[in-house]
């Protein structure tokens, strides 16, 4: 599982690639929403969870997908960026597994991402 204490893990900037990557992992009824990348790892939202994606390896064909369904989430977090701090941060807390931590750089819509959170895990 991916160690989320590690800040270095996840820088993200919203990035389509990533949602083919998770693809096959999809149930029926599931639909991607969102998905984000780093300089390797990514993350995706679906309608139903979290998918995390480290990519392990000199050549990247070894993935670690840790699935984050929304129906744990005990409570969250959102830290939308500003004028001189640009990076906008996501805090998220799971029954049994703890917090998990996403720094996302740019204009990312945190305030998108948490109505998403909400209305699944509400």
């Amino acid at each position: 599982m991916i160690d989320f204490e590690n800040k270095d893990v996840f820088k993200l900037k919203q990035n389509d690639k990533y949602a083919q990557k998770v693809k096959d992992l999809l149930l029926d009824d599931e639909q991607i929403i969102d998905s984000f990348k780093s300089m390797r790892d990514g993350v995706v939202f679906t309608n139903k969870r979290i998918i995390a994606i480290n990519v392990q390896g000199l050549t990247g064909s070894k993935k670690d997908f840790t699935m984050l369904p929304y129906k744990n989430i005990v409570a969250y977090s959102v830290e939308t960026s500003g004028t001189f701090d640009i990076d906008s941060e996501l805090e998220i807390y799971f029954s049994a597994v703890g917090k998990v931590r996403f720094e996302f750089t740019g204009k990312t819509p945190m305030l998108a991402i948490s109505k998403i959170i909400a209305s699944y895990a509400l």
